[in-house]
């Protein structure tokens, strides 16, 4: 009897376990982001002290994700190493624009990564990149949390496009590249709800007014966004379309062969010779 291996270049696929821990981490980082919008005028803003915590609850259901996706997909460690390996690249790619404009190179990375991984893998890879990169940078602060919470949306947001196994060519580079546009100002977005809740001192068209009616405070919101960061945004933006459309079918071809050495959705079977 022979053994052979045949190997797949599609996303790994989510078992029940890596769905759960997921949307636990989702859950929580809605909560963490949006707590202070409904909070009443006397109870304070505390994301400083949240952080720590947030931090302490993200790391141990990251890593579950791993392990559930391992169990559920029998990935080797080749597979984890690749994921360490992107890590690494992203979290290098970062300070490179990071302070001009807007102009970060990782995101282009995430999205054809998260794209290639799948959304699971996707959002845990995200998330270490960005860890990564605040340790690299010295952006260590009560911030990072919630940048990998935010991080591993956007990455995981490329794993959920449709068709990951059948769309190829232009066609797929033109929706990941409409994705990074839209996903790079909803990255820039998510954030500003972090810090717009935290920074005193702002104009009253703009500054939020805790325990004010969600929708008067959600209306400064947008006025904050549109004031502070849509240029910033806009050229992160541009810079993902830019680098998906000119070497993103390169590093996807990349992408994929590595997947396929590193055994992702390896299915074994075996051939018994007639008798």
């Amino acid at each position: 009897m022979s053994g052979r291996t045949g190997r797949s270049a599609r996303p790994v696929r989510l078992g029940p376990r890596a769905v759960a821990a997921l949307v636990l981490i989702s859950a929580i980082g809605v909560v963490a982001f949006g707590w202070p919008l409904l909070a009443g005028a006397d109870s304070g803003l505390a994301h400083a002290q949240d952080a720590p915590w947030l931090f302490a609850a993200l790391l141990p259901l990251l890593v579950g994700v791993v392990v559930a996706m391992i169990a559920d997909a029998g990935l080797d460690a080749k597979a984890v190493a690749m994921l360490g390996v992107l890590a690494a690249v992203g979290a290098a790619l970062r300070p490179l624009g990071a302070g001009t404009a807007g102009l970060e190179p990782m995101f282009f990375l995430m999205v054809l990564s998260g794209r290639v991984l799948g959304p699971g893998f996707g959002f845990v890879l995200g998330s270490v990149t960005m860890f990564a990169s605040a340790l690299l940078t010295g952006g260590v602060g009560p911030w990072m949390p919630f940048q990998m919470l935010s991080m591993g949306w956007f990455t995981m947001g490329a794993g959920l496009l449709p068709a990951p196994d059948r769309l190829r060519g232009r066609a797929e580079l033109l929706m990941l590249a409409a994705y990074g546009a839209v996903a790079a100002f909803a990255y820039g977005t998510i954030m500003n709800l972090y810090g717009w809740t935290i920074v005193p001192g702002l104009g009253s068209g703009i500054s939020f007014h805790p325990g004010d009616p969600l929708g008067d405070n959600l209306v400064r919101f947008l006025a904050y966004c549109t004031a502070t960061s849509v240029g910033w945004d806009l050229g992160r933006a541009v810079l993902t379309v830019v680098l998906t459309l000119t070497v993103g079918a390169a590093l996807l071809k990349a992408l994929r062969r590595a997947t396929r050495r590193a055994a992702f959705e390896a299915q074994v079977t075996f051939d018994v010779p007639a008798e």
